[in-house]
């Protein structure tokens, strides 16, 4: 597959001629149009390659602008389709001829993974939308290497699996798909049809997620998590230690029910705000051992560790990062290690954002005001995760607060981080730089010139910082300039070179102090003798 080029086609007049094809779909949708079957054109487009949705133009040639009043909020429709479709979308508005053209840009799929909604995978057979065949689905799980999770587990049989696990899943699943029907399925049935067993047998992610005891340690006895509870890292018994080696929907809330029976709560008081803390937030928690169940290496020895401190919650899976997957990448990327178990947990709606459960996980601890999560100890036979306890910042907790629903419905997650480093006065990554202007125009941060940009002023002022912003802003351009010309009066008849003159602005660079100097020297208020380093700046005296 090759991914579609998103920047061809980029003016109406382009669109216009565009060939027929499977990366495009034109919609009229002159007043509205379904969200729910755009989210399935979508799923197709990306299935194939990518492409783009063009509303408010005829489908048929000569193709003709005829004007859309739908979807008259993009960037929160964006939102919506990367919520349900877990992958890349842009938007381009266009006024052609008074009349309004919207087009929305879907990327590619990952690769060894069908981009689905609610467990569907969609696919375009000429014009039409059908569901994706099972075929092509094997040939793009392919793509990403051997499924582990999928291979049929030799000897196993349904009465290895715990009715009571089932049951839990089915429960989950209903309260997804609102389908009362799943209640009429038998177990096997309910299995088959989210292809946790074949007709070929029972396979390793049945097991994993739905295994007996007795039956795990006979197949699989690596699938177990271990929760410990610790005062410290010294070696010895942990205080409490519980072993699960049982399928993962018999132990998943009770892992959970262990580490909230230490869950300390602090409250705080702000003006009209009132904030209740965990030390460990549940979805957090929860985002991480689904994540450890889908991606760690089932074929390595070595258990999951579940470790809590009054601190911190330390989770370690065998296997490092899947392949193509960093640290630093770990927001962009999706690779689940384990395709199989990720799409059950996404029919049951355990994974809101299959893939994305990292980007959840950010977020919340910005939230939070907890520090980001650490990745320090990884390698390439484990991933260790801690999450800290501790807020960082009281005042942190404020400022998200300030921040409207409303503000947030057009974040993404490098929005969240944004807000994190320019909180913390850190260097901004280029690849972040791209979502400034957005969180400009929605008044969360402000620009302050020469490709800086700080928090709004309203955030310090309700954050009682105001003195903080001041100081991360800088002098502004006068009062930096009188400082230069207050120095270069001291220096008297000798003058000041320029290496002197930086040190009075340290914040600023050479350029930028030059820059200063050469709008003193235009107004008639300095001079330079001489050149290059041996150059001093003096007072113009009239």
């Amino acid at each position: 597959m090759i991914p579609f080029d998103l920047s061809k086609y980029s003016t109406v007049e382009e669109l216009l001629e565009a060939p027929e094809g499977e990366h495009f779909e034109f919609k009229e949708a002159k007043n509205r149009y379904d969200f729910d079957e755009l989210v399935r054109y979508a799923s197709a487009l990306a299935n194939l390659g990518g492409g783009k949705i063009v509303l408010g133009i005829t489908d048929k040639r000569p193709r003709v602008v005829v004007g859309s009043k739908a979807f008259d909020q993009p960037e929160r429709t964006r939102k919506g389709f990367i919520e349900r479709l877990h992958i890349g979308v842009g938007f381009r508005l266009y006024e052609y001829e008074g009349k309004r053209v919207l087009v929305f840009e879907i990327a590619s799929r990952p690769v060894g993974l069908p981009v689905a909604v609610d467990g569907v995978p969609w696919w375009r057979d000429a014009d039409e939308l059908v569901e994706m065949p099972e075929l092509v689905r094997r040939q793009i799980y392919a793509e990403g290497g051997n499924d582990f999770s999928a291979e049929i587990c030799d000897g196993a049989t349904i009465y290895d699996l715990d009715e009571k696990a089932i049951e839990i899943f089915r429960e989950k699943w209903i309260e997804r798909s609102k389908n009362d029907r799943l209640y009429k399925l038998s177990a096997e049935q309910l299995l088959r049809d989210c292809e946790a067993i074949s007709d070929e047998g029972v396979t390793y992610a049945a097991l994993i997620l739905f295994g007996k005891h007795g039956s795990l340690g006979k197949y699989l006895a690596q699938n177990e998590i271990v929760f410990e509870y610790r005062m410290s890292e010294r070696p010895g018994p942990a205080l409490q230690r519980e072993e699960f080696r049982v399928g993962f929907f018999a132990s998943f809330d009770k892992i959970w029910e262990l580490i909230n029976l230490r869950n300390d709560r602090r409250s705080y008081h702000e003006g009209f705000f009132i904030f209740d803390v965990p030390s460990f937030n549940e979805a957090v928690v929860r985002e991480a051992l689904l994540n450890a169940a889908s991606h760690r290496n089932y074929q390595m020895a070595g258990s999951v560790f579940v470790k809590q401190y009054q601190d911190r919650l330390v989770i370690e899976s065998p296997g490092g990062f899947p392949p193509e997957i960093s640290e630093e990448n770990i927001l962009d990327r999706q690779s689940p290690r384990n395709r199989r178990i990720a799409e059950i947990f996404a029919k049951c709606g355990l994974v809101e954002r299959s893939g994305q459960g990292m980007n959840l996980i950010y977020e919340q601890s910005i939230k939070d005001a907890k520090a980001l999560p650490n990745f320090k100890g990884t390698d390439a036979f484990l991933v260790r995760i801690t999450f800290g306890a501790v807020i960082l910042d009281e005042r942190q907790l404020l400022l998200m607060k300030q921040i409207s629903e409303t503000q947030y419905e057009h974040f993404t997650t490098d929005d969240f981080v944004l807000i994190h480093k320019l909180y913390y006065d850190e260097k901004i990554p280029t690849a972040l730089r791209g979502r400034l202007k957005a969180l400009t125009d929605i008044g969360v941060v402000e620009h302050i010139g020469r490709g800086r940009y700080v928090l709004a002023r309203s955030f310090y002022k309700a954050t009682g910082q105001t003195g903080v912003r001041t100081r991360i802003v800088g002098l502004d351009r006068e009062t930096n300039k009188e400082l230069l010309l207050k120095h270069i009066k001291e220096s008297g008849e000798i003058g000041t070179p320029l290496a002197e003159l930086q040190q009075v602005l340290p914040s600023l660079s050479k350029d930028q102090v030059q820059t200063l100097l050469k709008e003193l020297k235009r107004e008639g208020r300095v001079f330079v003798e001489g050149k290059t380093k041996g150059s001093r700046w003096h007072i113009k005296r009239n």
